[in-house]
């Protein structure tokens, strides 16, 4: 089946012309519907004429927010391919990708380009630099956004293309347990999320929406950005996980939902921001990306009401494919506590079950490895031939994450299989242990891992981040874990840290963690 995306999109623009499409809030640039449609059509032909890409080729974009967004849906248009890389990687890392694609132009921020390494670097590729905006250097070898787009035509696209087999965006997977692998995205997949978002009961895209996106366009929150647009709702940017800028900006333009990560809602929480700024346009913090600790969860739901959104998803299986909607997140029982601490019930198109080792369907409250099929779920990897035929079957992305599913359908992660802790023959499923030591009044945060140990092969070791002033110690931590879980699974050491590792999109790293105690060791379990 083909696709005209550039159809779809202007017939889109063509009903709202004049309502508001998108807001740069820190470089205060705005874009109606219409001129939004006619400005992508300028950098679809900036990609096509000027650069003279064609299909198979690719450009690379290493922004902030309010450039990215341009770059986020608009240039699908054509059979261009796009790179995504994350603007809070570093040099290494973003040059891997850049050579595991080869994009034969890329869009950067002059901040990027004063950076030692990333001009030589660029130019040795001989890959064609435009800078998004100028500053007081000239660099040499580089085209300026703002210069050439003036040039370029607003003309209709009339590209059509293979929703199914045509690659339109690489994206690389957050390398959590080890590096990133290159996702390949076709048109189903974004307009599979898209319809996934729909499908969420709360009905948070609208034509009134306000979605403002504060965590890298490159990474989950990007996912929303379509189908606020297909809504004729509005997207915000802001270009660094600020939190005070962040309740600013709602305050300021009455932002009506975003995404965030559990670790900078806890945070937002103890800053106690929610005082201090009227955040009352607010109607959903959509969170995802890492499991959220129930008991922080029912804290934050009584500080900032009930506009909570679980969404579940990855990289592979673009967010969300499961949601815990608002009513799901109100508690009056023992079974509504519990319920908090799930993944959520699929959404429409989603086909979800949990797998025996063999990939046959357990039982309901069976343990086992989440298998997902959906349109937003990926093909397969780039150039990965082994590792794609080992992570997908029958269209099925095998997760990793296990986890069981209630006689409700409601879907709960215990653990990630490689973050499972054995110890004398017991399974430890980190994330619950995680839930109990984030439930103490003093934490901030917490990461459990396995360490080695002669006699029990693991024993399960924490290390927590306390919150400021508190003076709690390892015994009252260990002995409070006690309270609520079997003596196995209760932490036998304890170390308390200013902060725990984290990726550039905030998922506690806890691969980092667990280096500092098995990199001597012959038996790496993680």
């Amino acid at each position: 089946m083909k696709v005209n995306f550039a159809r779809m999109y202007r017939d889109n623009a063509l009903k709202r012309p004049d309502k508001l499409a998108l807001v740069n809030t820190e470089r205060k640039r705005e874009f109606t519907y219409k001129e939004l449609d006619l400005f992508t059509n300028k950098i679809c032909h900036l990609l096509t004429d000027h650069f003279q890409l064609e299909k198979g080729d690719s450009y690379a974009a290493l922004l902030e927010n309010d450039n990215m967004s341009f770059l986020n849906f608009g240039p699908y248009k054509t059979e261009v391919a796009g790179v995504w890389l994350n603007y809070r990687d570093n040099l290494t890392e973003h040059l891997y990708q850049i050579d595991y694609v080869k994009p034969k132009v890329i869009f950067v921020e002059d901040a990027v380009l004063l950076k030692d390494g990333y001009l030589k670097e660029l130019n040795n590729r001989g890959i064609r630099i435009v800078c998004m905006d100028r500053s007081d250097k000239e660099h040499e070898k580089v085209e300026y956004f703002w210069d050439i787009i003036k040039g370029q035509s607003d003309a209709h696209i009339d590209t059509e293309y293979d929703i199914d087999e045509h690659v339109i965006l690489y994206r690389f997977t957050g390398g959590t347990t080890g590096r990133g692998k290159c996702a390949m995205y076709t048109f189903r997949n974004i307009f599979g999320t898209i319809v996934q978002n729909h499908s969420i009961p709360d009905n948070i895209y609208r034509e009134d929406t306000k979605f403002l996106h504060m965590t890298p366009m490159t990474h989950a929150t990007g996912a929303f950005a379509p189908p606020t647009h297909m809504k004729g709702g509005t997207n915000y940017t802001i270009n660094l996980p600020d939190l005070e800028l962040l309740c600013k900006t709602i305050q300021e333009y009455g932002i009506t939902a975003t995404f965030a990560v559990p670790t900078l809602l806890y945070r937002l929480e103890e800053l106690g921001l929610h005082d201090k700024y009227n955040l009352s346009t607010l109607d959903c913090i959509l969170y995802g990306a890492s499991p959220m600790s129930t008991s922080k969860l029912e804290t934050l739901q009584n500080k900032f009401g009930n506009v909570f959104v679980q969404g579940y998803g990855s990289t592979e299986a673009f967010p969300p494919v499961l949601s815990l909607r608002k009513k799901d997140h109100i508690i009056k029982t023992a079974e509504d506590r519990k319920r908090l601490s799930a993944a959520g019930q699929p959404l429409l198109g989603v086909d979800v079950f949990v797998a025996d080792p063999e990939g046959k369907e357990v039982p309901v409250g069976t343990i086992g490895e989440l298998w997902i099929r959906s349109d937003s779920v990926i093909k397969g990897y780039k150039n990965a031939p082994e590792e794609t035929a080992s992570e997908f079957e029958n269209g099925f992305w095998k997760s990793g994450d296990l986890g069981y599913v209630d006689d409700k359908g409601y879907f709960y992660i215990v653990d990630r299989k490689k973050d499972m802790i054995i110890t004398g023959g017991f399974n430890v499923y980190a994330v619950e242990v995680e839930n109990a030591v984030n439930s103490h009044p003093d934490v901030s945060n917490s990461v459990i891992i396995g360490v080695p140990n002669e006699e029990w092969g693991e024993i399960v070791h924490a290390e927590v981040v306390l919150k400021n002033g508190s003076q709690a110690t390892e015994q009252e931590m260990i002995d409070f874990v006690a309270a609520k879980l079997p003596k196995y699974k209760v932490p036998k050491s304890i170390v308390f840290v200013d902060e725990l590792p984290t990726s550039t999109v905030g998922k506690v790293l806890r691969r980092h963690v667990k280096e500092k105690y098995w990199k001597d060791t012959f038996r790496k379990v993680h």
